[in-house]
């Protein structure tokens, strides 16, 4: 059937069914032609097991992350269109998508002037409020969850602001429409704590179990009405273990769950990530959320410390071991008795001092340089490195023995910019945090920064965002926005990128005999040629990177994802498409 509306014909080239593969793609996301009714009896399912704050929590995270998903690739289509209509775009993405029909009362605009931000629609025929009404019948509080968590997201990656849609009426209380009105986050004050609990690290990962520390309180109220008394502001996302700690993405969460379930124990835990992840803020989570959580923390950064120094530090010293010693000194051991431990960069950590530590932990007593007492020290250790620990084994720079006894319970930190769906709300979390310390006002970021933001890889992770964000309160006008020029050095203004390309090409052009070699290399169109000359299939093409792939990260499949650029669900499902297994593949083409 022809469809007479140009946004909905526009938006349908984005469609693509290919059924010789089973799959369906539309705007490059694979999408499920789902039946409603088995998505109904989930719905119901989950509301009647986990009750109806975390399921709301749960359908509004997954809304959130399709509307961004989603607004990154409508301003990768029309990024050059105005900000109206890549805004427009998106309520008839979810027309298209078979959730609600939308029907404006006050069409999206953003001021890029100071920030503002309104919406008003009407919702019809919304498959949420229908299924509740099925299950439950009339309820006491708003239901569309997972459309109120798209638009979220969808206007939150559009304008480079935090939005919140507010849903004011449901089909499922009663009224006749459903109705959603939208404003900044930050200007809204009296939001209830499970309408923004899909912000947050949820109360699944906040440690339920027994022994650990109490679980997330919500404010309880009469037939599951959210209490907006009281709530804490948005920006703040204060929760137990998890201060100052934002995300929605799936990678973080992952991470802060794991970190949850092993809090309570007393196993050694591994942090891995780059440098700026955030590994420092997960130890601290790892610390408040187990029983040890009234002692002390104690942190080492092992790379701060002279290797001479090293042993002295960690297990103390008497006096007179050394010249200078003129006092007994206990060490990071000591101070950290019946607490925690946190050995930051321990990659750093010289070979006759990894000995030493591994015999702390193996045996949990110590002795100080120059003495001969053994201290009992009772220590949950972590540790945390920003190098590949097992790679550095096979280099000889790191005692196998020593990784294993700290690879007890690994948690990989995801990098920033794998975490897109998250920088918008971390900007604005450190935006507020510097407008309060300066005692300067800014009215958010602009359209362009907010694009720059999303666009960038962040080689510094969230340390390098929280810089920026404070460069940008500094620089920026009182009361204006945040603007490109603010956020980055003159000389990086046009784009990080694009420094890093001149950065690089001044360095070819300092060093002839690097340009050299680099034109002496074939190019991707020789290589690419030769490829096709040889192997024409695409699917044989594809086999010969995967297994290639595969055998360089070692049969690990999440490090051959992070390497291809896709899903781990994507890879596994071409693994099992090849008939390949990550145990076998080998680098010459892969064993089935």
């Amino acid at each position: 059937m022809p469809v007479a509306d140009p946004d909905a014909q526009d938006l349908l080239r984005n469609l693509q069914f290919t059924p010789e593969t089973g799959e369906v793609h539309f705007l490059g996301h694979r999408m499920l032609l789902l039946h409603a009714s088995s998505l109904d009896e989930l719905r119901h399912g989950l509301i009647d097991r986990l009750g109806s704050d975390v399921t709301q929590e749960l359908f509004m995270r997954m809304g959130y992350q399709q509307g961004f998903a989603d607004a990154l690739k409508i301003k990768e289509l029309h990024g050059s269109e105005p900000l109206s209509r890549q805004l427009a775009l998106g309520p008839r993405v979810r027309e298209l998508e078979g959730f609600v029909k939308n029907l404006p009362i006050e069409h999206m605009e953003l001021d890029s002037t100071n920030g503002a931000f309104r919406g008003d629609f009407f919702w019809e025929h919304s498959w949420e409020a229908t299924a509740h009404l099925n299950h439950f019948g009339l309820s006491g509080s708003p239901t569309c969850w997972i459309m109120t968590g798209y638009a979220n997201g969808y206007c939150t990656a559009i304008t480079g602001v935090p939005i919140h849609w507010h849903e004011e009426e449901c089909c499922a209380m009663g009224h006749a429409r459903c109705r959603v009105i939208a404003r900044p986050l930050a200007e809204w004050k009296n939001l209830g704590e499970t309408e923004i609990a899909y912000l947050r690290t949820s109360q699944l990962t906040a440690g339920t179990e027994a022994g650990s520390a109490a679980p997330i309180q919500r404010k309880a109220t009469s037939k599951g009405e959210p209490s907006a008394a009281n709530a804490p502001p948005p920006q703040a996302m204060n929760l137990p273990g998890f201060e100052d700690m934002v995300g929605t993405s799936t990678g973080f969460l992952a991470a802060a769950a794991l970190t949850s379930r092993v809090a309570p124990t007393n196993a050694t835990v591994l942090l891995n990530g780059e440098t700026g992840t955030g590994k420092e803020g997960f130890a601290r989570a790892v610390h408040r959320l187990s029983e040890r959580r009234d002692a002390t923390l104690v942190t080492v950064n092992c790379a701060a410390i002279p290797s001479e120094l090293v042993e002295a530090e960690l297990f103390g010293v008497e006096r007179g071991a050394y010249t200078g010693a003129t006092t007994s000194r206990e060490g990071r051991f000591e101070r950290a008795h019946l607490g925690t431990l946190f050995l930051d960069e321990v990659a750093s950590l010289p070979l006759a001092a990894q000995g030493k530590l591994l015999r702390a932990l193996q045996q949990q007593e110590i002795e100080r340089v120059g003495g001969t007492q053994v201290f009992k020290v009772d220590v949950r250790l972590i540790a945390a490195a920003n190098r590949d620990l097992y790679q550095e084994v096979l280099a000889g720079r790191f005692r196998e023995d020593l990784y294993y006894r700290l690879n007890v319970v690994p948690v990989q930190i995801p990098p920033l910019r794998e975490r897109r769906s998250d920088i918008l709300l971390l900007a604005s979390v450190f935006m507020q945090r510097f407008q309060h310390q300066l005692n300067k006002h800014v009215h958010g970021l602009s359209p362009r920064a907010s694009d720059l933001l999303l666009k960038y890889d962040w080689p510094g992770n969230v340390r390098e965002l929280e810089n920026t964000m404070e460069r940008g309160i500094v620089l920026a006008n009182p009361g204006g926005v945040v603007d490109i020029q603010h956020l980055l050095l003159p000389q990086e203004v046009d784009s990080p990128q694009d420094s890093q390309l001149q950065h690089r090409d001044a360095r070819s052009s300092a060093s002839p005999s690097a340009a050299a070699r680099e034109s002496s290399e074939p190019s991707p169109a020789t290589l690419i040629d030769a490829l096709l000359a040889d192997t024409p299939r695409f699917e044989d093409i594809e086999r010969l990177v995967l297994c290639r792939t595969l055998a360089l990260c070692k049969g690990n499949i999440s490090a051959t994802a992070r390497a291809l650029g896709l899903g781990r669900a994507q890879v596994e499902f071409r693994l099992k498409r090849h008939g390949l297994h990550a145990s076998k593949s080998s680098g010459e083409g892969g064993a089935a």
